[in-house]
């Protein structure tokens, strides 16, 4: 096929079937999360396609994460959610993004780098390891050849091109009163979102509703029950 044949293909398949081609070939350089608080603080407007970032795990890290990648799966792109933890019961989980369940940590780290560098999701997250600075030197090249945005619920910060951090703002949480005046349920919930990268630092506060659930999250069996974990 000659170039300007191939090129006219790539064109007509963008325009009839988006989600066939890999977040590679797409226009938009950054997969922004939809919450328009939180975008701004990013230097291209959300997580850079190719690129690695880090979440340092916090309150309200793995909510505005997946709010992300429903969003991203919206936009008529791919998601993936790695969960090394098996914290996330099926239940619980709103159809849109892929859930991959690997065995371990080490399984984790395969999978987001043979997912990332298919090329075929704008957006991963993975929850649950904390991978060497060789594993991250992978990572970061797996999402370079393949385009995705990468996003690792870590600690570890090492090559990664943005750091973010969530902190909560205990007093300015909402809370519901009961007939004796005392405050029981939390119903809103107050961040501090912080980004950092080379010559850049952002910050933003975010106001999370909260509902309260008795029910018991993860209702696999052998599944861990997440209440109280942040």
């Amino acid at each position: 096929m000659t170039p300007s044949r191939s090129a006219a293909a790539h064109a007509l398949l963008a325009e009839h079937f988006p989600d066939t081609l890999p977040a590679a070939q797409r226009s938009r350089s950054a997969v922004p999360t939809g919450i328009s608080a939180l975008d701004r603080i990013f230097p291209a407007g959300g997580f850079q396609r190719g690129r690695l970032a880090v979440w340092s795990p916090g309150i309200g890290a793995a909510a505005l994460l997946r709010s992300a990648c429903l969003r991203t799966v919206a936009e008529g792109e791919r998601a993936v959610w790695i969960d090394a933890r098996h914290l996330v019961a099926g239940a619980c989980w709103r159809a849109g993004p892929l859930l991959v369940r690997p065995r371990g940590a080490l399984e984790a780290l395969r999978a987001a780098e043979v997912l990332s560098r298919s090329g075929g999701f704008a957006l991963l997250v993975v929850d649950g390891v904390e991978p060497e600075t060789g594993a991250m030197v992978r990572l970061s090249r797996a999402a370079h050849e393949g385009g995705s945005a990468l996003v690792l619920l870590t600690r570890v910060t090492a090559l990664a091109t943005i750091r973010l951090s969530s902190r909560a703002r205990l007093e300015q949480y909402g809370w519901r009163r009961n007939r004796r005046g005392r405050s029981n349920d939390v119903t809103a919930v107050s961040l501090r979102i912080e980004a950092r990268a080379s010559g850049w630092h952002a910050g933003t506060d975010l106001v999370i509703p909260v509902w309260r659930d008795d029910t018991r999250l993860s209702l696999e069996p052998g599944r861990r029950d997440r209440r109280g974990e942040r």
